[in-house]
């Protein structure tokens, strides 16, 4: 679609100019969602391996817990669990990544996971908890990747979507009105020669 400006050798050159930076803009910005797309496939990659990590140590610990909740009596299995006094504060932080801030967890931790005493509970129930216990690291990682996943993908769509209108509509749009200033500076030069060669038929005579 035509801008609506004056055909003019000034606004020729303003959309010239302007065209050369609207064509650096959009290589600047397919290649920063080609870059998006290959961060996005990494973490995607890493967290399904992640997950399926979390996966199968979630399912080792709820094992150790039926087995210790099946050799101990109901009540030791809950004063063991109220006895823990851990405590898992989490500081958060950002670092860029393509310009995008993202989030990065750090856990400070104080209290302890095994508060209670040995001579009720079952060894799985220490087994239990310390494969809980040690979950807490991949699952503050799976927190920081699913969460920069889901920037990244805010961001790509909002690239794209500024790809696509200075592929499809600008660059377009400037190009085609580039092209019709063109035709009527053409127009107005012919007729500007035509009168010259009139005045100059006219003046002969």
């Amino acid at each position: 679609m035509k801008l609506d400006i004056p055909p003019t050798r000034m606004q020729l050159l303003h959309l010239k100019r302007r065209s050369v930076v609207a064509r650096r803009g959009h290589k600047l910005l397919k290649d920063k969602q080609d870059e998006l797309m290959r961060r996005i496939l990494e973490f995607i990659h890493q967290i399904r391996d992640l997950r399926l990590k979390i996966e199968e140590e979630l399912r080792q610990a709820f094992g150790f817990f039926y087995f210790a909740s099946s050799k101990q009596a109901p009540k030791a299995t809950d004063e063991a669990l109220l006895a823990v006094t851990k405590v898992i504060d989490i500081e958060y932080t950002a670092e860029r990544i393509l310009n995008l801030r993202v989030p990065r967890f750090k856990k400070q931790i104080s209290g302890k996971s095994i508060g209670y005493g040995f001579l009720t509970t079952s060894g799985d129930m220490d087994l239990a908890i310390l494969k809980i216990d040690r979950l807490i690291s991949r699952l503050i990682e799976l927190a920081e990747l699913e969460k920069t996943l889901e920037l990244l993908a805010s961001e790509i769509e909002k690239t794209r979507r500024r790809v696509n209108a200075l592929e499809y509509i600008l660059i377009p749009s400037i190009d085609e009105t580039i092209k019709f200033i063109n035709l009527k500076l053409s127009e107005i030069e012919r007729g500007d020669l035509s009168r010259l060669m009139r005045v100059k038929e006219i003046i002969q005579k």
